[in-house]
């Protein structure tokens, strides 16, 4: 499992830009909370030499998939979400984390922790009110 901002960030493929040159379909790790984007540590190298010889050859669009053949079952197996799940699930397990850690902080008497704690429970609070009004399309 990969961590950000202490929450579980979600397995995804997007694309990136690479100087010039656009790879789509990389494998990401997404955080939830402060929407940090990086690859995937397990095709990190793979997708830093890609992206050079695609860049090195005046490239403008490759697919990572066409060169990389890495299943994405294994690849994303330790992701806690998938960004192709429901919203909701993905948002309701980050609550139950924060929560869970919470209980741990508090017992720890770590104050930062906490703090930090909260601060993503109310971003993903946020979050889930958000999917909920628009699943009502209020």
């Amino acid at each position: 499992m990969s961590y950000c901002c202490g929450a579980s960030m979600v397995g995804t493929k997007g694309t990136l830009k690479h100087y010039r040159t656009q790879v789509h379909n990389v494998p990401l790790l997404f955080c939830p909370v402060c929407h940090r984007v990086e690859v995937h540590y397990k095709v990190e190298n793979e997708y830093e030499i890609l992206a050079e010889y695609a860049h090195g050859d005046g490239a403008s669009e490759i697919d990572f998939q066409d060169y990389v053949t890495e299943d994405e079952d294994a690849i994303f197996e330790n992701c806690v979400n998938r960004e192709s799940e429901d919203a909701m699930v993905i948002v309701q397990r980050q609550i139950d984390m924060s929560l869970d850690l919470l209980r741990l902080a508090k017992e720890m008497q770590d104050e930062k922790w906490e703090s930090e704690l909260k601060r993503r429970l109310a971003v993903m609070s946020q979050r889930k009110l958000k999917i909920q009004h628009n699943k009502t399309g209020l």
